[in-house]
């Protein structure tokens, strides 16, 4: 009986090519998943965009002139209204919009809370000080102020926050905290700096902070355009370790990575995406918060990085078209918009938290 027990066992051999071959159908059929994902959000990308421009008041342009001048082949009305009105901010939109996707995606994903976006910890407050200090100040004062401005100050408080969480280690409450308690003084900044600037200069930066793509030129998408560039390439370098991160800092180390280094690491490029993006557009509320979970639906946690800037860029050109053209709150700064739509959600996941906890 028991050599008839032994002979029906399925060899080892056999289970792990089994084993093997289900997971190789299952990471097929997530890659088809993504795929199927990351085309749907490109077309409505595509179809959004061109939406933007031909809703943004082109009446006065034959149809046939749209298409051509979108690529600067046209001049005179249709070059203005077209190329240099409504491309730039169409572009603006979408690209701001992937950078506060990626950001928020990196930082959900480090400290492993969908609570830890730059938004709420602060790196956007930062962002903004150092961007309004040059805009308030100093406006003329360099041709790429108001974006290395806005660099360096979130740079400053990414330091700040990781210094002042720092307890043999960084727990993910206390730098939430703390980045809220930075926020608040860089807000505080920023109020004070409209006390001491002119009138001129309060007129210009008040509809930038509110968060809009209103006046969005070809140098604030180019600027976009390279940093995105920039900040995907160097996050597709810390995929291992970002997912390394996540199981936890020792089991990272012991794999290899080196966690410090590697946290500074990811939360310095979140940073930078988050600042470029504050610089050109303003802060555009609760984009970055929103974009990682929606992707972590759409594809699961461990692909959600790469697909979170689609995400976002969605968002944020919708919600601009929605600003520009929706019936009875149009027109409105985009930042306007995206924060009526993104604050239920904050409340509702802090409910949701606070019943898994108390559960």
């Amino acid at each position: 009986m028991t050599t008839a027990i032994r002979k029906d066992r399925p060899a080892p051999a056999a289970n792990l090519r089994s084993t093997t071959a289900r997971l190789r159908a299952s990471r097929r059929a997530r890659n088809r998943r993504t795929a199927f994902v990351a085309a749907g959000l490109v077309a409505l990308l595509l179809a959004v965009t061109a939406a933007s421009i031909f809703l943004g008041g082109v009446g006065d342009v034959a149809p046939g002139d749209v298409v051509p001048a979108a690529f600067g082949l046209r001049d005179g009305l249709a070059d203005y209204l077209i190329f240099q009105l409504r491309m730039p901010r169409a572009l603006a939109a979408l690209l701001a919009g992937a950078l506060f996707g990626l950001a928020g995606a990196l930082y959900q994903r480090l400290i492993r809370n969908p609570l830890a976006t730059p938004d709420i910890v602060g790196i956007s407050a930062g962002a903004t000080a150092g961007a309004a200090s040059i805009l308030l100040l100093a406006p003329t004062a360099f041709a790429f102020g108001p974006s290395l401005a806005a660099v360096a100050g979130a740079f400053l408080l990414v330091a700040a926050v990781h210094a002042l969480s720092w307890r043999r280690g960084v727990d993910t409450y206390r730098l939430i905290l703390v980045g809220i308690g930075l926020s608040a003084v860089c807000t505080a900044y920023t109020n004070y700096l409209f006390v001491v600037a002119g009138e001129e200069s309060i007129a210009v930066v008040m509809r930038w902070l509110v968060g809009s793509t209103n006046g969005a030129d070809w140098a604030g998408v180019r600027t976009l355009a390279g940093g995105l560039v920039v900040c995907l390439t160097v996050t597709a370098l810390l995929h291992r370790p970002l997912t390394r991160l996540t199981l936890g800092d020792q089991l990272a180390t012991g794999l290899g990575t080196h966690a410090g280094r590697a946290r500074v690491a990811v939360l310095l490029v979140g940073a930078t995406a988050a600042a470029l993006a504050t610089s050109v557009v303003g802060p555009i509320a609760f984009v970055s918060l929103v974009s990682g979970p929606i992707a972590v639906r759409l594809v699961g946690g461990d692909r959600s990085t790469a697909l979170a800037p689609l995400v976002g860029a969605v968002l944020v050109i919708c919600a601009d078209v929605l600003a520009q053209n929706a019936p009875l709150i149009s027109p409105v700064p985009t930042g306007v918009l995206t924060a009526l739509l993104g604050a239920p959600y904050f409340v509702w996941l802090i409910l949701r938290h606070k019943r898994g906890a108390a559960a």
